[in-house]
């Protein structure tokens, strides 16, 4: 069987902040940003990994979503409880520095953690929990 990830969805309330962050501080390309009735989709990834994309959505688009769940999810994401990406770097500490001088929100510095990686953790500008791992 042949199966690789193709992409993940984060939700963003805030695309300008939220393309900023993934594109100007992660460096990750753009590869499509789609509005439709006053909202967008941003598509983005590593400029050296074409077949991995992160779409960043409105989180309220889905009609199946009831008020009450759209308000569940804005308090979620306000607490940086409803979704997260781990990523990986050759040097974590080196990513840190450079993330961390951007003013990105930082969460965790580097630390070598009980379970075998050392790594770090940032909350985007949706509250998204953005860990990066030690590559081995």
């Amino acid at each position: 069987m042949d199966i690789s990830i193709h992409a993940t969805f984060l939700p963003h309330d805030d695309p300008e902040a939220s393309l900023a962050f993934y594109r100007d501080v992660l460096g990750f390309e753009v590869r499509n940003d789609v509005g439709y009735d006053g909202m967008r989709w941003i598509t983005v990834g590593p400029g050296d990994q074409p077949g991995i994309n992160v779409v960043l959505y409105p989180p309220g688009s889905d009609p199946g979503v009831s008020d009450d769940e759209r308000r569940t999810i804005t308090e979620m994401m306000a607490k940086g409880t409803f979704a997260s990406l781990v990523l990986s770097a050759a040097d974590v500490d080196a990513a840190f520095e450079r993330i961390a001088g951007a003013n990105a929100d930082v969460v965790q510095e580097p630390i070598d953690q009980p379970y075998g990686v050392r790594d770090c953790a940032f909350r985007d500008p949706a509250g998204n929990q953005i860990r990066i791992q030690q590559q081995h």
